[in-house]
């Protein structure tokens, strides 16, 4: 009996030839059940390890409880793990949706290969969505709540919240003030203070300031400039690591969406192969399969 011709628009020699039968094609060019697949596994894996990653202090949000704390080679560290989640669950979902996905018979071998690509390339776009809105949602949630107890702290001490310590810092004294505006006075230093972490200190609010800090703590004027360059340059000092810190982070977890875009596509590709020549991707899945066949 003679042997069945092969597909016509592959080559004879296509590896792909022999396991992409016509009629096969997919009436659209995206699967998306294979991309909606492969979606649910990305969510799945990065929740895992991210959870795991924050159980050992490895987070995308700071883990220090203020600016003051924030922590450069955490914030290096946490980039990494960021990026060991997002390769590792481009990788898995890719390849399941290439692995998923239906084989087109009206097209060449590379024409498939490119499709598998851009399947990979689109569950990527989707989880990357899914994970923003998700993000978006609970900072909406969470931001009620520490918007409320910033204001409680600014109601109760006067001064702004942020800074709460450095004006503690500069007003710390023995003496207890008798002055009923005494919260009035807190929080226009607090925002002096505010005013001169992020810009440079004019002499007449450095001068002013001098005044109010030796005015509540008795120092001499010369003492009271002391305190406030000391605190200054401190918080200075703090807030300049905690920006490099968010940089570094925000940084770290834009190249790790790029890299797993390009983990996703190529993913996808190694799937369609494998797909079309009937690879299995593990052992474990060869010794069940071995297993069931010889019961």
């Amino acid at each position: 009996m003679q042997a069945p011709a092969p597909d016509p628009v592959y080559p004879v020699n296509s590896p792909r030839a022999a396991v992409d039968p016509p009629g096969t094609s997919s009436m659209s060019y995206i699967n998306w059940p294979a991309v909606f697949a492969g979606t649910f596994v990305a969510a799945g894996v990065s929740l895992v390890l991210i959870t795991f990653g924050a159980g050992i202090g490895l987070s995308v949000s700071s883990s220090a409880p203020s600016w003051r704390n924030a922590s450069i080679p955490l914030s290096l560290l946490s980039g990494v793990w960021i990026l060991v989640v997002t390769v590792g669950a481009m990788l898995l979902a890719g390849y399941v949706t290439g692995r998923l996905r239906a084989r087109f018979s009206a097209a060449t071998a590379d024409e498939v290969e490119f499709r598998d690509g851009i399947h990979g390339l689109v569950m990527w776009g989707l989880a990357v969505l899914i994970g923003a809105l998700l993000a978006l949602a609970t900072a909406r949630t969470l931001a009620p709540a520490a918007n409320d107890r910033d204001n409680t702290a600014s109601q109760t001490t006067g001064e702004p919240s942020n800074v709460a310590y450095e004006v503690d810092r500069l007003f710390r004294t023995d003496r207890r003030p008798a002055d009923p505006n005494d919260q009035q006075v807190r929080a226009e230093a607090g925002r002096l203070v505010g005013a001169a972490i992020g810009t440079r200190f004019s002499p007449e609010d450095q001068a002013y300031l001098s005044r109010l800090v030796a005015g509540r703590t008795g120092l001499a004027p010369a003492d009271a400039d002391r305190r406030i360059q000391e605190v200054l340059n401190d918080a200075r000092a703090r807030a300049n690591r905690a920006r490099r810190a968010a940089v570094i982070l925000a940084f770290m977890t834009a190249s790790s969406l790029l890299i797993g875009a390009v983990a996703a596509w190529f993913a996808a590709e190694a799937g369609g192969r494998h797909r079309d020549s009937g690879q299995v991707p593990s052992m474990l899945f060869r010794r069940t399969r071995f297993k069931v066949e010889t019961r």
